[in-house]
């Protein structure tokens, strides 16, 4: 139990700065992106997912890792101040 509570605040940080910057729309933005990245490594990390199921998650965690350094790299690129996702 004590680890649970160790790893619930970097997840409940990450839902509340998404929620915070959200409220009113549907978007989806690249800080959301990192956000479900984060919540995706410490879900893995308390054994959420089924051996069957490790697949699709490793996959779809390598997507969003790619295409959130491709955006940073641009960002770095343009030379704008948020390139630290």
């Amino acid at each position: 139990m004590s680890d649970e509570s160790k790893n619930e605040a970097p997840v409940e940080a990450a839902t509340q700065e998404a929620g915070a910057d959200n409220q009113g729309g549907a978007e989806l933005t690249v800080q959301d992106l990192a956000s479900l990245k984060q919540i995706i490594d410490v879900a893995s990390q308390r054994g959420t997912f089924k051996p069957n199921e490790m697949q699709v998650v490793g996959a779809t965690y390598t997507k969003l890792e790619t295409f959130l350094a491709a955006v940073q790299a641009q960002q770095a690129e343009q030379g704008e101040p948020n390139a630290n996702n």
